[in-house]
């Protein structure tokens, strides 16, 4: 067995012990998540040594798939705790498409020379030291309830207590949590990496169920109750439900359980069939745990169609029951029964979601808006029809495919509509939140609505994305990246988790992990646009006008190249093909891309006519404004006295 590592690293005011896995500042213990911690471990045992991206991965996250971005997560991370940008490079520097190096200063210390921050608790060798760092370890994940393995094969939550000083945890989970401890904690002992993964995140994808129908003619059904069933998961505190647009990366695809696993970042698929003739549906689903294949739930519905929402919450039931997600908190989890329709009315309901999740081009959005009124019209009481209707409209107002005044107010009767009916409707209050944010600039009540959809659909990936553009629109800029981090772990396969990703990394000045997050969003897909004229712009503020300028020619979307272009060339000391970019982008899209054209004006210092087409997209109501706070290109207009009069105008705190 190896022996346990005795010295520790200093590096400036910092001391690393790797036995311990803790990390002080000036004596002051703080808390690093588990990879986080093992990120930084690595840099500092190879200081001053370049280590590649492979590197630290393999490193890191032995013999697991793991996107790129996930480091450099734990390198913004570990920038934070170190108080320092990526420019400064004090304790860590990033050598451009290859790694990372630590470049402080770092001297080993041995165990005896412990600073007087670390307790004589902590010093406790044997079996109360493992109980010490299994409980630190506990802390650090508190956030992040996870799963122990039962002996019966299922899965016991550790969590904590829903009030203090109280448990309903039963005491064989007590005696097995335990007897765990003990044996981690000797397995702990002989690793020399200490790692400690007692614990796992509960976590589920519900993979796309099949139409096994005679006719084949029911895909919007099966996909609808899959995307149903993500909702009704979604509702289960400290339950992790990978987003639709990641689990339909799969649709029609049969691939190994553990691959899905690694790929999706999930310990639990939930698959199965449907076959629908005449009135009558036939659901057969399974629960399976994804590192083995091992099947911990089956079961089959034989039901009239009017009877598919109390299928559908029978398997939301079984499958927390048989995760045991229950344990996350002391009064258990219960899955609120779906509201009730009609068959042909909820069918109707489906077939507009299918509509409104393809693309968003007009005839799909005009579809999906017909689909749903008539959903409405065979049951007027339907509320997730009426939420649905609600997010057609508000997307169609916003690319002006219908009178945009006219197309938000009946998108807000509409979601008003939906609460009214179901208060307990999570979609309703986000659908609010929407118009609330895009058109009415009503930030408190945004923040009120976003704050409630939170509150009934806590695993939502699509109500984390607004409250992040919600927090950035506000200026709170740090919040929004750490949300967003958030909306990747439920959507890793969805390029636009991304792209916006990587936009908030540029507006917090995190360079290298904006670029690392952009290429990933373009693996996923090459042909998204404007993810070329995010990467062009990083690379202005990095200084590398060149580069840019050769990425935003690469740009798909004539407009955002136009305006990409304009930017770039100004930096080049290309006046006159700048001035060409944007009078092009003027003649074509003056109407649509008022706020693209305040950008340019800003960024070349002509302040004047930077306030001229801010003042036009506002009055247009145009959805860039809710950049204003943050976007770097604006930075000359800051001291401007009619930026805070544009703020207040907007409602936005100066």
């Amino acid at each position: 067995m190896p022996l346990i590592e005795q010295v520790m690293y200093r590096f400036g005011p910092f001391l690393l012990d790797p036995t311990e896995r803790l990390i002080m500042r000036d004596g002051i213990p703080l808390t690093l998540a588990p990879k986080v911690f093992d990120t930084l471990l690595c840099l500092v045992r190879n200081c001053g040594r370049l280590l590649t991206k492979d590197e630290l991965l393999q490193y890191v996250w032995p013999d697991t798939f793991v996107e790129e971005v996930n480091l450099a997560v734990n390198i913004s991370t570990l920038r934070k705790v170190f108080g320092e940008s990526p420019q400064e490079c004090r304790y860590i520097a990033t050598v451009s498409g290859r790694g990372y190096k630590f470049v402080a200063e770092v001297q080993q210390v041995a165990s005896e020379d412990k600073a007087e921050g670390s307790t004589a608790e902590e010093r406790r060798s044997g079996v109360e030291g493992i109980v010490t760092r299994l409980g630190r370890y506990m802390r650090e994940t508190e956030n992040h309830p996870g799963t122990i393995d039962d002996t019966n094969g299922g899965a016991a939550t550790v969590g904590s207590p829903a009030r203090a000083g109280t448990t309903n945890i039963p005491i064989r989970y007590v005696m097995l949590f335990l007897a765990v401890a003990a044996i981690a904690g000797f397995a702990w002992y002989g690793q020399e990496r200490g790692h400690l993964s007692l614990t796992k995140p509960a976590s589920i994808a519900v993979l796309p169920f099949v139409d096994l129908s005679p006719d084949k003619g029911h895909e919007y059904f099966s996909d609808g109750l899959t995307e149903e069933l993500i909702g009704d998961l979604a509702k289960v505190p400290g339950l992790k439900v990978v987003a639709r647009s990641s689990a339909f990366q799969f649709k029609g695809r049969n691939e190994d359980p553990r691959s899905l696993g690694r790929k999706l970042g999930v310990s639990n698929l939930l698959e199965g069939s449907v076959s629908v003739q005449g009135d009558r549906v036939r659901i057969r689903v399974e629960l399976t745990k994804a590192e083995d294949g091992f099947q911990m739930w089956s079961e089959t519905y034989d039901r009239n169609i009017e009877d598919i929402f109390a299928v559908q919450d029978e398997i939301a039931r079984a499958a927390t029951a048989a995760l045991e997600v229950k344990l996350l908190g002391a009064n258990g989890v219960t899955i609120s029964p779906t509201q009730r329709t009609n068959g042909l009315a909820y069918q109707a309901y489906l077939q507009g979601e299918d509509f409104f999740g393809s693309d968003s081009d007009r005839g799909s959005l005009a579809k999906a808006l017909a689909y749903a009124d008539q959903a409405i019209k065979l049951d007027a009481n339907f509320a997730p029809a009426w939420a649905l209707r609600s997010r057609i409209l508000s997307v169609m107002a916003a690319y002006a495919l219908t009178d945009i005044p006219e197309g938000y107010r009946r998108a807000r009767q509409s979601a008003e509509r939906a609460i009214a009916l179901n208060p307990d409707l999570a979609q309703g209050y986000l659908a609010l939140g929407w118009v609330d944010m895009d058109y009415d600039w009503n930030w408190h009540h945004a923040e009120a609505s976003l704050k409630k959809a939170t509150e009934l659909g806590p695993g939502s990936a699509e109500v984390l994305r607004y409250q992040s553009s919600l927090y950035l629109t506000l200026g709170r800029r740090d919040e929004a990246l750490e949300l967003y981090k958030r909306v990747v772990a439920l959507d890793p396969l969805h390029a636009r988790s991304y792209s916006d990703l990587g936009y908030r990394y540029y507006f917090v000045g995190e360079y290298p992990e904006a670029e690392a997050a952009i290429q990933k969003a373009l693996e996923l897909n090459p042909q998204k646009e404007q993810d070329h004229v995010i990467r062009g712009q990083i690379l202005l503020a990095e200084g590398r006008p060149q580069q840019a300028l050769a990425e935003m020619e690469r740009e798909l979307n004539t407009t955002w190249k136009m305006h990409g272009e304009a930017l770039a060339y100004h930096d080049l000391r290309r006046d006159y093909e700048s001035d060409t970019a944007l009078q092009k982008l003027i003649t074509t899209d003056a109407d649509d891309a008022a706020y693209q054209i305040a950008q340019v004006y800003a960024y070349r210092g002509e302040a004047d006519k930077a306030f001229e087409w801010l003042e036009r997209a506002y009055r247009g109501h145009d959805a860039g404004l809710t950049c204003i706070k943050f976007d770097p290109l604006l930075e000359h207009l800051r001291r401007d006295r009619r930026y805070a009069a544009l703020l207040s105008t907007m409602h936005l705190p100066s």
